[in-house]
């Protein structure tokens, strides 16, 4: 019989792979081998423990009441958890079952879903964006007992399915009074969880096991319901603590802000887990964040690390520009010269040669210093893309300010983070080294190299919550998880992501065709396109399909016909000004556009590596992509299925 001295217990099992929320996993352990491979396992709650006993008073979570910053220390962090993790068990949560959330990021957020495995449960974030049916498929894939909503309008998605779910068993509003006697505030949980004995939560913590699952990861898949990816307390828990060794982060005194979705990985490995192993401040931004509010909270908080997504990088990029454009041909000189030596600064580190020039240290310090300043950034020590690739292009320019972007690499089902650029292992088209501890290697390579990249390690996930099947397709019998991405690992252990084999296309003549890069070299020329999609899987040549950037609908980032600003001065400068989409595309596009669009892809084509690699068509969409429309998923990667299920008349008249 099995002796319970949970939470740091790990329960006997021959099997790494598990599709059902009772069970578990054996853990990826070797017997011998490097530091970091031997790690000894720790559960979740006995990762925050530790946190509260190694930095007990200082600043664990911060966020804004009004004007004013509100804190807790560790040591109430851990408090607060256990009350809401008591409250959570009163309500009804059983073991296993799970605790879904719906909300932007916020203290609530973190509490409900570190509560949720404190009480033995299972934390499961829905995607804010989510229709009030896949709201319903979340909760019933993972057996929700309990559903947390940020506010009325995520509510209202619950409500419409409440009737659908005779297994919830209470409903949570974090922010603001509900109106509904049936629906519990923030401060009623709370309430209940101090009134609960703590008897009832050290039960449920003696039964928890480390090689068990703690948190779903709900996966965007481009046709049908997404997959649930259930990850163990190791694979969190050992993953954040690997990527913490990889970055030598500063105990105690890193400051970072939370503002990605928290039901993405990224996110939650990041924020919640990483943070906690090094001790730093989580300060929460604004819901609007990624509407333009970001960079106030920057400028107040100032992170010493940064994460975004490409988008991120790339609206920076588009207000640098717009801004540049403004200045005299003075301030454009000194830039000008500022930026060609801050550039080769960067690349001559690149390429191992120590260099820091007269020139580099007066563009930083006179020069560069300030642009941080404005954003923000003067404290920020390391800045890092993840979830997408960041073209070449801008991270060329971010080096050219003195910003140099790392990228990672990941998957859900890799826990979050797989590879991590550092500036001592780096360059302009990897995706860094793989992290310390884990493994990667080439399935099937071809003569040049490139083959499926698949991935090892501690941080594989246990499996697809009822999908064995499923399971057993991405993870083989020798424990590796194929990602689907074609790549190469060269002679220094960079890592190179160069297609993906779902996406790449094949032509008509046979020929293999990456569209990524092809697809960021065409945005690159041309700044007022926001999305550019290739076509030619079977087709005797590549099209285009591309979307002009417009204002999107504040509340849900649906695209609006109005052009952006800068869009509208672009199209003005081409001698074809006009303010909507829909204007551009009366009688067809103006003939200026369709020529400006064609030079830009002319230059794209230049950087072509084959004939067949170059695009002969291109058509504007009439609306951009973006999640509630369906073409993007929660990442922001293209569905590529979608886009051309929904386009395809305009895809067949290209070749007609």
């Amino acid at each position: 019989m099995l002796q319970v001295t949970g939470p740091d217990q790990i329960k006997p099992t021959d099997s790494e792979i598990c599709a059902e929320p009772d069970g578990c996993v054996r853990l990826r352990i070797p017997r011998s081998g490097k530091a970091m491979e031997t790690l000894p396992p720790i559960s979740v709650p006995g990762y925050v423990q530790r946190a509260a006993q190694t930095f007990p008073d200082n600043v664990a979570l911060s966020w804004k009441e009004g004007k004013v910053w509100k804190t807790f220390t560790y040591s109430q962090y851990l408090a607060e958890i256990r009350i809401v993790a008591k409250a959570f068990i009163q309500l009804g949560l059983e073991e296993r079952h799970s605790v879904c959330i719906l909300g932007y990021n916020s203290v609530q957020w973190f509490l409900s879903d570190l509560a949720a495995i404190f009480a033995g449960g299972i934390a499961a974030g829905i995607y804010t964006t989510n229709s009030p049916e896949a709201c319903q498929y979340s909760a019933e894939v993972s057996r929700a007992n309990i559903i947390v909503v940020e506010d009325e309008q995520q509510l209202k998605k619950i409500m419409k399915i409440r009737a659908n779910l005779p297994n919830v068993k209470a409903i949570i509003q974090y922010s603001g009074e509900p109106t509904d006697d049936s629906i519990l505030s923030w401060n009623a949980v709370l309430k209940i969880g101090k009134d609960a004995s703590d008897t009832i939560l050290d039960t449920r913590l003696q039964n928890i096991a480390i090689n068990e699952c703690c948190t779903l990861v709900f996966t965007s898949g481009t046709l049908g319901n997404p997959k649930a990816v259930m990850l163990s307390h190791d694979n969190l828990t050992y993953d954040a603590t690997a990527i913490m060794e990889r970055l030598r982060l500063t105990r105690g005194d890193e400051l970072i802000i939370s503002y990605l979705p928290l039901s993405h990985v990224a996110a939650q490995v990041v924020d919640i887990y990483l943070s906690m192993c090094a001790g730093a401040a989580v300060y929460f931004a604004d819901k609007d964040a990624l509407k333009g509010s970001l960079v106030n909270t920057l400028q107040e908080v100032r992170p010493t690390k940064f994460l975004g997504v490409p988008r991120v990088y790339e609206k920076i990029y588009e207000k640098m520009q717009q801004i540049a454009a403004q200045n005299g041909f003075i301030k454009r000189a000194i830039a000008s010269w500022a930026k060609q030596h801050t550039l080769q600064h960067h690349l001559n580190l690149i390429n191992g040669i120590n260099s820091k020039s007269w020139a580099y240290s007066l563009a930083s310090s006179i020069v560069f210093s300030k642009i941080k300043e404005a954003l923000g950034l003067q404290r920020c020590n390391f800045f890092c893309s993840a979830a997408a690739p960041l073209s070449t292009d801008i991270k060329k320019y971010f080096l050219s300010i003195d910003i140099p972007v790392m990228e990672c690499f990941g998957m859900s089902e890799a826990s979050g983070g797989h590879t991590l650029a550092v500036e001592s292992a780096n360059n302009l088209t990897s995706i860094g080294m793989t992290i310390p501890g884990l493994k990667t290697k080439i399935y099937n390579p071809e003569s040049d190299g490139q083959g499926e990249l698949c991935m090892y390690g501690r941080h594989v996930f246990m499996g697809y919550i009822n999908e064995i099947e499923k399971t057993k397709e991405a993870i083989d019998d020798d424990g590796w998880l194929h990602t689907g991405d074609l790549g190469r690992v060269d002679e220094k252990g960079l890592v190179y992501i160069t297609g993906r084999l779902k996406e790449l296309l094949i032509t008509a003549g046979g020929e293999n065709v990456p569209p990524v890069p092809i697809e960021q070299n065409v945005k690159y020329e041309l700044p007022f396109v926001s999305n550019a999609f290739l076509i030619g899987d079977k087709r005797k040549y590549l099209s285009l399909l591309v979307t002009l950037k417009t204002e999107v609908e504040p509340n849900n980032g649906a695209p609006l016909d109005t052009l952006l600003p800068s869009t509208q001065e672009a199209l003005k400068s081409l001698g074809c000004p006009a303010t909507t989409v829909t204007e551009v595309l009366n009688a067809g596009p103006d003939p200026k556009l369709i020529a400006a669009l064609e030079a830009g892809i002319d230059r794209a084509n230049q950087k072509a590596t084959s004939r067949a690699q170059r695009i002969q068509k291109v058509a504007v969409l009439p609306a951009d992509f973006s999640i509630p429309t369906g073409e993007l998923g929660p990442t922001m990667k293209v569905k590529r299925r979608v886009v051309e299920n929904k386009y395809s008349d305009i895809i067949e008249k290209l070749y007609n």
